[in-house]
């Protein structure tokens, strides 16, 4: 090999490791159920199960819009609502259900289980058949600064941020220290959504490291099927 290949081959090394997907994302790091990003700021992820109005009457869902309606403007605190469209992953009902399935002895039972685990089988490849919704509320906090002002933040200025990658042992320190002195008041922040969203009648909860890894790989790799996105813990 000459020495110009070696060269253009060290080259486009160096570009692929400059340019790489976990370069183009804000996270720096997740501690627990908390995200870390480049700028040093904080994010947490509450997961909440929707309700359906049509199944209540119009008293009831009267009561729910409104608390609705003072759950967001009692918050002094900006959020993110993310909504995702997505279809129910059954591989891991399947797997439970072929385990009992296969210690049954009835001959007739372990058929009718057969048919059964057959039939979800056949939905689970046809992706579509089971669509559904997602909710969650994004949670920011922004350390010694004003809300507002980190929102309006110009693009590009967000942009080189991201695109920072070289972080420093001081650095890193002084990230750790802030995410150490600062997460108390992010924890207040989704206390406060939490119990909220409780009282209007909607199941809500911080999701852990495992989901946000989860939801982070389905969100940047949609067509990499789910069960790749698993965290070994």
């Amino acid at each position: 090999m000459s020495a110009l290949e070696e060269q253009l081959i060290q080259k486009n090394k160096k570009a692929d490791q400059m340019y790489n997907t976990e370069v183009m994302l804000p996270i720096s790091e997740i501690q627990e159920d908390t995200i870390i990003l480049k700028d040093g700021w904080l994010r947490t992820i509450i997961k909440v199960e929707g309700l359906n109005l049509d199944l209540r009457n119009d008293d009831e869902t009267l009561v729910v819009l409104e608390q609705y309606k003072r759950f967001i403007n009692s918050l002094d605190f900006p959020i993110q609502i993310l909504v995702r469209n997505t279809y129910l992953d059954l591989t891991q009902y399947i797997d439970h259900m072929q385990k009992n399935v296969a210690v049954i002895t009835s001959p007739a039972l372990k058929s009718q289980g057969e048919q059964y685990v057959n039939f979800l089988d056949k939905i689970s490849v046809q992706q579509g058949l089971i669509f559904v919704k997602e909710f969650y509320i994004v949670i920011p906090y922004y350390a010694s600064s004003n809300d507002n002002s980190m929102i309006k933040k110009p693009r590009w200025q967000k942009l080189l941020a991201v695109l920072e990658t070289q972080e420093w042992v001081d650095k890193i320190v002084a990230k750790y220290r802030s995410f150490i002195k600062q997460r108390k008041f992010l924890d207040v922040r989704a206390s406060v959504a939490v119990e909220w969203l409780r009282a209007i009648g909607l199941r809500a909860e911080r999701i852990g490291m495992k989901d946000i890894v989860t939801l982070l790989f389905s969100a940047y790799n949609p067509a990499v099927h789910v069960s790749q996105a698993d965290f070994v813990e």
